[in-house]
């Protein structure tokens, strides 16, 4: 019956790289569900009005990518884990009233959590490279887990002391120049800028300072195998791809969407690596 169909979509400009169609749409027919995913290409002028109808739209809920996830905060009812990280990414529709949450905190730490168990047994320190909304995700994430110390280095000191003065005093702003000697204590490392993404300068670091047990996540998944991961495995040390995080920030969208958890297998990665390839 017409009324058991049921649509999500992906909200951005331009919105065209977006590979949630890919993901969504995989589990949508493992699971032989009625329903689809798209994409929707809406400029920020226009964002305000479509959000405010995507029941009318024919949609129960939706993914936000940029750069409308400020106003997707601003425009809905946000949790917890939206506000602290200042962006929301996913939105749906509960009793008529608009929520909205940001799953990137989910995506990291369950990613981590699949590739490496107990990765955070015994961690007391982590250094997170950047301040922007993808730090602040993962900087969440690892207080949520008890992390006593999160170093944050940013070439603006400013934004990686807003970033104290949000979470409190388990935050250590350092800047850049700062990055090689905080390696030595550091049990985690994780990368949450653009550097060694396809088209943008290399991230220049010394991980040979990286104490034997540490654990190496870079949040670019294009390439999938950044210079900093190659680094980091010739060391013998465990690392974390970006492309895990973006297949297990999915989930809970998914989930509150179409009322079934679905699974991030190795057929669906192969399904989303294939896609980068070819991209």
């Amino acid at each position: 019956m017409a009324e058991d169909f049921k649509a999500a979509c992906v909200i951005g400009w331009p919105v065209e790289h977006s590979r949630s169609p890919l993901i969504h749409n995989h589990w949508i027919g493992k699971l032989g569900l009625k329903a689809e995913y798209r994409r929707e290409a809406v400029p920020p002028e226009q964002f305000a009005a479509f959000v405010g109808g995507l029941s009318s739209r024919g949609y129960v809920g939706a993914n936000v990518t940029v750069p409308h996830k400020e106003a997707a905060l601003r425009l809905a009812d946000a949790d917890a884990r939206a506000r602290a990280v200042g962006a929301a990414n996913t939105l749906w529709l509960d009793g008529g009233a608009l929520r909205a949450t940001n799953t990137d905190v989910e995506g990291f730490v369950a990613n981590l959590d699949a590739a490496l168990p107990r990765w955070d047994h015994g961690l007391e320190t982590a250094v997170v490279l950047g301040a922007g909304g993808a730090a602040r995700a993962v900087v969440f994430g690892l207080l949520e887990r008890g992390v006593g110390r999160v170093q944050v280095v940013n070439r603006s000191i400013e934004r990686a002391v807003a970033l104290r003065d949000q979470f409190g005093a388990r935050i250590d702003p350092r800047r850049w120049e700062e990055a090689d000697g905080l390696l030595a204590g550091a049990g985690l490392l994780v990368n949450t800028t653009t550097l060694g993404m396809v088209g943008q300068p290399a991230l220049a670091l010394d991980v040979d300072r990286l104490p034997a047990g540490a654990v190496v996540a870079d949040i670019v998944y294009s390439p999938l195998e950044t210079a900093l991961l190659t680094a980091a495995r010739r060391r013998g040390l465990r690392t974390v791809d970006g492309l895990g995080m973006l297949l297990h920030q999915a989930v809970d969208g998914f989930a509150r969407w179409f009322g079934i958890r679905p699974q991030v297998t190795q057929d669906l990665r192969a399904l989303v690596e294939a896609d980068l390839i070819r991209k």
